[in-house]
C-alpha cells in the first residue's frame, strides 16, 4: 500500500509518500511545495493543485491522507489556507479517489499513543517508524509523513471522507 500524506498550507504544503508492505514501512519521498507570497492567490492555488497531481501520478498512491486544519485567530490567513487545503483535496479526489482526513489529535494518538504529544515526540516517532537517520526536514514534510503513517496505523474505514 502506498500512501501520500499532505500537511496543507498556502506558502508551504508538506508531502510525504510512504509504502507499507506487511510490517515494513518505508519513506519513498518527502518534501514541500512552496508558493511565493507575492504571487496572486489563484496562481498559488494552481501551483499547489498541479504539484499534488504530479505527486499522485508519479507514485500512484492507494490513498491520500490529509491533515485537518487547526484554526488560529487570523481570519484572512485561515481562509487562504482553507482554499489551499481544498485544492489539495480536489486534486487527491480527482486523481486518486481514496481520501482520508485526520485531526492533529488523531495523528498524535496514532503515532505516540498520546493525543496531546508535542511536535518533538511526533517527529521522533516519524524518524523511528520509517528507520530514518534523522528527523525529516522541513517540519512540514515531517508532519506530512506523520499524516501518512497515522493512516497506516488507524482503522481507515472510520475516517473515510464521503465525497
Amino acid at each position: 500500500m502506498i500512501v501520500l500524506g499532505i500537511d496543507p498550507g498556502l506558502a508551504t504544503v508538506g508531502f510525504g509518500v510512504i509504502k507499507k508492505e506487511g510490517n515494513t514501512i518505508k519513506a519513498l519521498d518527502y518534501g514541500v511545495i512552496k508558493t511565493l507570497a507575492k504571487t496572486d492567490l489563484p496562481t498559488r492555488l494552481e501551483e499547489i493543485y498541479k504539484a499534488i497531481v504530479m505527486l499522485i501520478n508519479k507514485y500512484k498512491p492507494n490513498s491520500v491522507a490529509v491533515e485537518e486544519l487547526f484554526f488560529n485567530n487570523n481570519a484572512k490567513s485561515v481562509i487562504n489556507v482553507c482554499q489551499a487545503r481544498g485544492v489539495s483535496v480536489l486534486a487527491a479526489k480527482k486523481e486518486c479517489g481514496n481520501i482520508f482526513e485526520y485531526t492533529p489529535l488523531q495523528i498524535k494518538q496514532a503515532l505516540t499513543g498520546y493525543g496531546r504529544a508535542d511536535k518533538a515526540q511526533v517527529q521522533y516517532m516519524v524518524k523511528n517508524m520509517l528507520r530514518l537517520s534523522k528527523i525529516p526536514r522541513p517540519v512540514d514534510a515531517a508532519d506530512a509523513l506523520g499524516v501518512a503513517l497515522a493512516h497506516t496505523q488507524t482503522n481507515q474505514t472510520l475516517y473515510k471522507t464521503a465525497m
